[in-house]
């Protein structure tokens, strides 16, 4: 037999040195074949390097498998990692998704380095991103994108266990249990609110997993909304650095101001606000050449000043998006010393704003405006309830020359834009929101439909065309900025629209461009009647969803050709973008739009149009533990409600007094088959016609409440109820059930012959 070729001398020599430094310089094409080519390993060689490799796996010096070896503890020079934290700078930290503690030790936290392009969103985000190493040893990740967002933890309570251990609940009802190893639980107590990574499955028993992290306990007045915050991962705790950096902010001074503290400009908030971000004024005109028309004032905090492209404050703010409310708490977008003191408008306090003063006419449209740069000092702080028992000649605390001087001109301000508002016909739609008023245990006390006044509305058509004069400012000096956009509707969803109101005998125009108007033609028509809250519902479900982004495509609701948000830069980014705008396009001085803003207004919008579906996803997740976690007590009682949503799989039925939902599984429902009936919103009966439909009064009996979940289960005790005349989806469904049943008697039959 032949005998082993001899090595070449150029050849590097196979030794363990050598292949362990080759592991280490080369962690991205370190298989056994890259190993073999770079040793130039043939013939008989090849066991040995196999020998060689299972002695450095066996005692632990490399790690991994035949496809790829690494040297453990060490990452790759290009990575999936996911952000799993901040440190007291609030600089985001990664960790590598794929990481064997027990062979490579405690898994690493990378510092994130990022730019405005490849701007990660936030905790639970996943990267893929270069390691760096500097000379000091210290290694970062610099991201290359943004993956799909995949959360790879969950969210549940921990139970202890006798002799060590526990397990976690989910807080969603469609997530699993996870048994807790006592070596797994980072010292979590029962309570804890946890978030919980799974580990290998197996066929019996429950899931394993490992604690990574104790975000809180379930015995605190705020735990629901804990939950919520972290199950969406908002961020809620301010960094060291970005709040030192609000504690140095001071005073602003008199650069590029105007001196308006002797205009009486007042503010008119709701009567528990902390922060009051505008104040209004309004007088008539004494230009002759304006009959009957007025000045409207107004000013909005000038956050710009203290809120700089580039720094900690702008980036935390950029991050978050905009303000959260939950019943319980308020996450803040800004740091208090910002949001609370420095740009609050607080009555006899120096403040700087940005005012825009609007010029209205004797038929109530705006005529002109303009923006300035200002020093004010609000000369009331008034409720909305306040303000308008004032106006209606109820005795209140209200200083009669407000009374006089500020208050009727307002309110004579707000019939005049009135008549712009009627002859314009924006979507008007009647969906009375409801507020959670909880105790002093945290738990749900009443929930209370707010009384609409005036007042409120005063506010609302001034702050209108207030963002309307921005964005009009900001397109005529040819300055990029973010708009907020609403599209009008789909061709498919007016579509089902228009078959669905035929259902009712109403007819939706077919033909030529839909504005507001017609909507709200058919809102009058149903208007107190027995299908008021159903059509209400339809058409605020046909519409487009608001959005803001740099290109102008109007908006729908508001019937406006252009709109901003400019008149609450405290609790939203966009406003403080349209801020910075107006301060760069009218050369106000500092504070305007970096190059490095304008460049990534984009990539600013769309992040900032999550952060809102985020916060509305929290909140609404919020009152829903709120309300099951209140009446998990009272199973097997009866309520009156109203259904709202329909779907495949059963009934949504809203109770009205307390604004959550509960689900309805559509085998509760009857002994017969019951289709869906997508155009008409209805489940109905194969055999009777009989069904329930979107915004039927309904009685249900309460079967479970899932506090942690947020979620409630009902029993239907309202017997199905004739409906009007099906639509074609139902008329689909029960053809496509009808001829699987003859499909499957045929094959039966088919079967028996053979």
């Amino acid at each position: 037999m032949a005998g082993r070729q001899p090595r070449n001398a150029d050849r590097p020599e196979l030794s363990r040195e050598a292949v362990l430094r080759f592991i280490a310089d080369n962690p991205g094409r370190s298989s056994k074949r890259d190993i073999a080519k770079a040793f130039a390993v043939k013939g008989d060689d090849r066991v040995a390097l196999k020998d060689l490799l299972a002695d450095l796996q066996a005692e632990g010096v490399i790690a991994g498998s035949r496809k790829r070896f690494s040297t453990p503890g060490a990452l790759p020079p290009v990575g999936v990692f996911e952000i799993r934290g901040r440190d007291d700078d609030g600089q985001l930290l990664v960790e590598p998704t794929t990481w064997d503690e027990a062979e490579d030790g405690e898994r690493p936290r990378l510092p994130v380095v990022q730019n405005r392009k490849s701007q990660v969103a936030g905790i639970g985000e996943r990267i893929l991103a270069r390691v760096v190493e500097a000379d000091d040893g210290n290694r970062t990740a610099e991201v290359i994108r943004v993956l799909e967002k995949k959360r790879t933890l969950q969210l549940g309570v921990f139970r202890t266990m006798p002799g060590g251990g526990g397990r976690v609940e989910p807080v969603e009802r469609k997530q699993l249990e996870y048994a807790i190893r006592p070596g797994d639980t980072k010292d979590a107590r029962d309570g804890d609110l946890v978030e919980v990574e799974a580990g290998p499955r197996s066929r019996i028993g429950l899931p394993v997993g490992r604690i990574v992290d104790v975000v809180g306990t379930l015995n605190s007045e705020r735990a629901i909304s804990a939950i919520a915050l972290h199950a969406h991962g908002i961020p809620h705790v301010f960094p060291k650095a970005v709040l030192d950096e609000a504690e140095r902010a001071g005073p602003a001074t008199m650069a590029y101001r105007e001196d308006w503290r002797d205009l009486p400009l007042v503010t008119i908030d709701p009567a528990d606000a902390k922060d009051h971000d505008d104040a209004v004024h309004a007088a008539d005109d004494s230009d002759p050449s304006n009959p009957g028309g007025m000045i409207v004032t107004v000013a909005i905090a000038d956050v710009t000043w203290y809120v700089r492209p580039g720094t900690k404050l702008d980036a935390e703010a950029r991050m978050r998006g905009n303000s959260v409310y939950f019943p319980d708490r308020v996450v803040p977008m800004l740091p208090e010393r910002i949001s609370n003191d420095l740009c609050s408008l607080r009555e006899g306090v120096d403040r700087p704003a940005l005012a825009v003063r609007l010029v209205i006419d004797g038929r109530g449209d705006k005529r002109s405006h303009s923006f300035h740069r200002v020093m004010m000092k609000s000369h009331a702080k008034l409720a909305y309830e306040q303000a308008q028992a004032a106006i209606d000649g109820a005795p209140g605390d209200v200083p009669p020359a407000i009374v006089d001087e500020v208050l009727k001109p307002l309110w004579k301000a707000y019939r005049l834009v009135g008549q712009s508002r009627e002859r314009r016909q924006p979507l008007d739609l009647d969906l009375p929101e409801k507020k959670i008023k909880l105790g002093a245990d945290g738990r749900v006390e009443k929930v209370v439909v707010p009384q609409r006044l005036d007042a409120h509305r005063l506010i609302e058509e001034f702050m209108i065309l207030a963002n309307v004069a921005a964005a009009e400012t900001l397109e005529s000096r040819r300055q990029a900025l973010i708009y907020r956009a609403h599209d009008s509707p789909s061709l498919s969803k007016l579509d089902s629209l228009r078959d669905f109101l035929r259902t009712l005998d109403i007819k939706l125009a077919k033909d030529g461009m839909l504005r507001p108007s017609h909507f709200n033609g058919i809102l009058r028509q149903v208007k107190a009647g027995e299908h008021e809250n159903l059509v209400n519902e339809v058409v605020l479900r046909s519409q487009s969803q608001a959005v803001y982004t740099p290109e102008n495509i109007g908006h729908f609701g508001l019937n406006l050709m252009r709109y901003a948000h400019f008149t609450s830069p405290i609790r939203r980014y966009a406003d403080l973008i349209v801020h910075r705008a107006l301060v760069t396009a009218l050369s106000l001085g500092d504070g305007g739009l970096s190059r490095e803003d304008e460049e990534n207004l984009e990539q600013t919008a769309e992040e900032i149009s999550r952060a809102e579906r985020r916060a509305m996803a929290a909140e609404r997740d919020t009152v829903d533990r709120l309300i099951a976690h209140h009446l998990a007590e009272r199973i097997g009682e009866t309520f009156e409600g109203r259904i709202a949503g329909v779907t495949k799989a059963g009934l949504f039925v809203q109770l009205p007094t307390y604004g959550a939902d509960g689900f309805v599984p559509i085998g509760t429902l009857g002994v017969e088959y019951f289709h869906y009936d997508e155009v008409g919103h209805a489940l109905v009966g194969e055999r009777s016609g009989h069904g329930y439909r979107l915004g039927d009064s309904v009685e249900v009996r309460l079967k479970e409440a899932l506090p942690l979940a947020g979620s409630m289960q009902f029993e239907m005790l309202t017997e199905p109820r004739k409906l009007p005349m099906a639509t074609g989806s139902f008329h689909k469904s029960a053809r496509k059930r009808r001829d699987g049943r003859r499909d499957k008697n045929v094959a039966s039959k088919v079967r028996k012959k053979r």
